[in-house]
């Protein structure tokens, strides 16, 4: 199976081998992206999502190209999940790590296919036989929960593809630039390469004809949402600020508390 963010063992669920399954959300549920400064994102999540968290495309110049919430500055390090795998409170939770542990992939057997199958990480410790919300009923059917998971994993899935195509649209227009994001805090400059993002005046340039389509389309305010989250740099680097001094103190970050301010200049 290719190898997927955060999960470390998926498997194709199975009536039989997953008949008397059962999941409970963990208390440390987030600890699975605490190691990452990006989140895929799709584009009907630009609205919620840009009010806590940058939104940038990612990919090569000749390559894919995609779209992720940044969620950290520095590599390896999500600044939304503390040390107790809890997510910070009052702030936008990406659907890509909401549907954890279950997600749509292609086995080894579909890798030259459009099929997917729903898969479940083995490893979450949320998974057992006694407590929690059952995956199939005394008939073996799909239970309600499950149901509505497959749902939700269905209209990602779809909803990631739209925006795949909305970024390639955005390249092909012209209008994605490279960007290298920088932030100074307290002397120390963490660097950021390898996204874009759009550039405002070839935006603004566009023909009448191509606005109205982007806007009858719903993209033009995914645009506008994209523009508007990055203004988000600033409360990011002020979370680092906080983790960066609650380490040095030697203590932890309670993610009950709403995010920090964003400084005044």
């Amino acid at each position: 199976m290719t190898q997927l963010l955060f999960y470390e063992r998926p498997v194709p669920l199975n009536r039989e081998r997953h008949l008397t399954t059962r999941l409970a959300v963990a208390g440390d549920h987030f600890r699975f992206a605490a190691k990452t400064n990006a989140v895929p994102i799709a584009s009907t999540e630009f609205l919620d999502a840009a009010r806590d968290y940058p939104i940038v495309f990612v990919g090569e110049a000749d390559g894919p190209i995609s779209v992720a919430a940044l969620v950290g500055l520095r590599q390896a390090e999500n600044l939304m999940v503390d040390d107790e795998g809890r997510w910070a409170a009052d702030t936008y939770i990406p659907a890509f790590a909401r549907r954890y542990p279950f997600v749509l992939a292609k086995t080894d057997t579909e890798a030259e296919s459009q099929q997917l199958t729903v898969c479940i990480d083995e490893t979450y410790p949320g998974l057992g036989v006694h407590e929690g919300e059952s995956l199939f009923d005394d008939q073996a059917q799909e239970s309600e929960y499950l149901q509505r998971i497959l749902g939700f994993l269905q209209r990602f899935h779809a909803e990631v593809q739209r925006t795949t195509a909305f970024a390639q649209r955005l390249r092909q227009m012209g209008l994605l630039v490279p960007k290298t994001i920088q932030v100074e805090r307290h002397g120390q400059q963490q660097v950021l390469q390898g996204v874009w993002v759009v550039d405002v005046e070839r935006y603004r340039g566009i023909d009448d004809a191509r606005a109205v389509e982007l806007f009858r389309s719903g993209e033009l305010s995914w645009i506008e949402a994209h523009l508007l989250s990055l203004g988000s740099l600033v409360r990011l680097a002020a979370r680092l600020d906080l983790y960066s001094k609650a380490s040095a103190d030697g203590e932890t970050l309670d993610p009950t508390s709403p995010p920090p301010d964003t400084p005044k200049h």
